[in-house]
């Protein structure tokens, strides 16, 4: 299946959305392939979402041979995607977990909703996913805080039947019974009518997937929701936190549900379901679902697809103006007068080939080879700054979820990491050697949906941590490239210009971001040098396996640091910074290079938070 897409953003009155969207339908059918809209398309509206007073709604038009349009309007957010109905398993709207066959849905009947509690006190609104397609059952209702704009989903699943399985049309049953978690009749707070959480009680060999929202006190009946056969799940843990009674440690407490195990070859599938309870354990009573299809990668994109969904939301980077250390290609570093040492064998440096083939390959970081920059001075300090216009990003596609989802990571090497700048207080401090290294990985991470092709989130790698963000919540430019923010020297990736100050009270590191003229396409130059799932189709490059440090370890005293600064403040808020400048990563403490992307553990596995 051939996938391309775009975004357009729009504030629409909600009077006026079904005309929008067909009107931009017929406007993008006549860009495209050059044909007005045709008569057979059909307009699905869902039901209005009463927390944000805003529609989805979806428009699904056949044209001519394979070609497919989809619309979809959510939340003020125009998306198209545009089919050819070839290939693989990948956007084909839903996913076969080896004998369970889910679908992502995205449009909600809202069923309750609080205006107090929870992130930022707004309270959060429950949910059940309508309508369900034919044949599939609900597995649960979903939730969402009220701070953020509605952009969840939520699977629903169904039997796939075959004659010779004997076990095939059982994997789904209802449940026994309900127990009542939570009622808010008797909450003094602010809430739209009454709300009733109810936990299934799955038949033997089965477990339950999600929590049942209804409006009524009546028990539920049994066929409302699905429990799911013991092999199809996996055991789940909480997530984000959604909303809580604000009755003290022992209230109600809201939770996003996820796999525990994450990464590239963990089965484990994001429900998009919720557990309520009360107290703070970690345990769930609830599972997540499991992708126990032999091939379970199938759903995933091919190459041609990964090439079309990183041109349609390849990040744009923008530098702080007074940015002076900038990034270049790995093949730039090396041919600009790289050199690897060994131990040793330090007096003899050796020239690195611009693909890397004399690197050392595998091993581990045991400190026996680095790299640094050439030992010309003139060299050095025009290598420092790297090279934006032959640089490029390197792609790294991996599953997720059981491969219900693809990460795209976006790798970006800079020659140098600058010095770091502090904030104490109201005074502004600049470093000599704190924080400074020779080579800088930084990465960012996109996170689209297998069932659909849709970006769904960003991560933005922090230092030696980092965020996910939604999509609704992100800035665009160009369509549905969204914008990144580079800190100053740091390189650190942040959602949203400003200070970032990493510490407390005021005192911290500085991670300073702005959008200065200076920018990075990455769709403009960028190579796939990893995608486990394509096996021989892609060539790692040689540099991709050297696993030790890409610049030297220099040790220096921090009190002589501290001592440059120490005039400029008192001894108490010396003391504070020293605190929190002992608390950064050691590759910031002593100037010692990072490892290559490879080594580090997202590489196999999920993304630090």
């Amino acid at each position: 299946m051939r996938f391309l897409s775009s975004v357009f953003s729009a504030v629409r009155c909600r009077q006026k959305i079904e005309a929008d969207i067909l009107a931009f339908a017929s406007c993008i059918c006549s860009r495209l392939v050059h044909s007005d809209l045709p008569k057979k398309s059909t307009l699905v509206v869902s039901r209005l979402n009463g927390a944000t007073a805003a529609a989805a709604m979806e428009l699904v038009v056949q044209l001519d041979g394979d070609l497919e349009l989809r619309f979809h309007y959510s939340d003020g957010v125009f998306q198209f995607v545009l089919f050819s109905i070839t290939g693989e398993g990948f956007a084909r709207g839903t996913i076969d977990l080896g004998g369970l066959e889910v679908c992502q849905i995205s449009s909600f009947t809202k069923i309750w909703a609080t205006h107090e509690g929870g992130p930022d006190n707004l309270g959060a609104t429950f949910f059940n996913p309508s309508p369900l397609p034919e044949g599939f059952f609900l597995l649960g209702s979903y939730a969402q805080p009220n701070n953020t704009p509605l952009f969840g989903c939520i699977l629903a699943g169904k039997d796939v039947l075959t004659g010779n399985d004997p076990s095939s049309g059982t994997v789904l049953k209802p449940p026994t019974d309900y127990t009542l978690v939570f009622s808010s009749e008797s909450l003094k707070i602010k809430q739209d009518g009454i709300g009733y959480i109810w936990q299934p009680t799955p038949p033997d060999g089965y477990k339950a997937i999600g929590h049942l929202v209804t409006s009524s006190p009546q028990k539920p009946s049994p066929d409302e929701i699905r429990c799911v056969r013991l092999d199809f799940t996996e055991i789940s843990e909480i997530d984000t936190w959604i909303w809580d009674t604000k009755t003290g440690a022992n209230g109600l407490n809201v939770y996003g549900l996820r796999p525990t195990t994450r990464g590239v070859h963990a089965l484990g599938v994001l429900s998009g379901t919720f557990i309520a309870r009360n107290g703070k354990s970690d345990s769930t009573s609830l599972a997540c679902l499991k992708n126990s299809k032999a091939d379970f990668s199938s759903s995933m994109p091919n190459l041609s697809q990964i090439q079309a969904l990183f041109q349609a939301y390849s990040p744009w980077i923008y530098f702080h103006p007074d940015e002076k250390y900038l990034p270049s290609s790995v093949s730039w570093f090396f041919k600009n007068g790289a050199l690897l040492y060994s131990k040793g064998d330090e007096s003899k440096p050796v020239r690195i080939e611009p693909t890397g083939s004399n690197l050392p390959q595998g091993g581990s970081n045991d400190g026996a080879y680095w790299l640094d920059l050439p030992t010309d001075q003139a060299a050095k300090e025009r290598v420092k700054r790297g090279d934006l216009q032959d640089a490029g990003v390197y792609l790294h596609v991996k599953p997720m979820f059981g491969a219900s989802f693809t990460d795209i990571v976006i790798w970006v090497f800079y020659p140098f990491n600058g010095p770091a700048r502090a904030k104490v207080k109201i005074v502004n401090i600049s470093f000599d050697k704190i924080g400074e290294h020779v080579g800088d990985w930084e990465h960012i991470t996109l996170r689209v949906s297998n069932f659909d092709g849709e970006l769904k989130s960003v991560y933005f790698a922090e230092h030696s941590r980092g965020a996910w963000v939604s999509t609704s919540e992100l800035e665009f430019q160009g369509g549905n490239k969204p914008v990144t923010y580079a800190s100053l020297h740091g390189h650190a990736f942040y959602p949203k210009a400003g200070l970032v100050l990493q510490g407390s009270g005021g005192i911290g590191i500085r991670n300073d971001t702005a959008k200065g003229k200076t920018v990075m396409d990455t769709g403009a130059r960028y190579v796939v040098v990893a995608a486990e799932h394509l096996g021989s189709e892609i060539v790692e490059p040689p540099w991709l396996d050297y696993e030790r440090e890409w610049g030297p370890k220099i040790e220096y005293n921090l009190e002589d640091e501290l001592k440059k600064v120490e005039k400029l403040l008192p001894g108490k808020l010396k003391k504070e910074l020293e605190k929190v400048i002992r608390g950064l990563p050691k590759e910031a403490l002593g100037e010692e290079g990072p490892t290559g992307p490879k080594v580090k553990d997202s590489w196999s596995g999920d993304e630090r938070t």
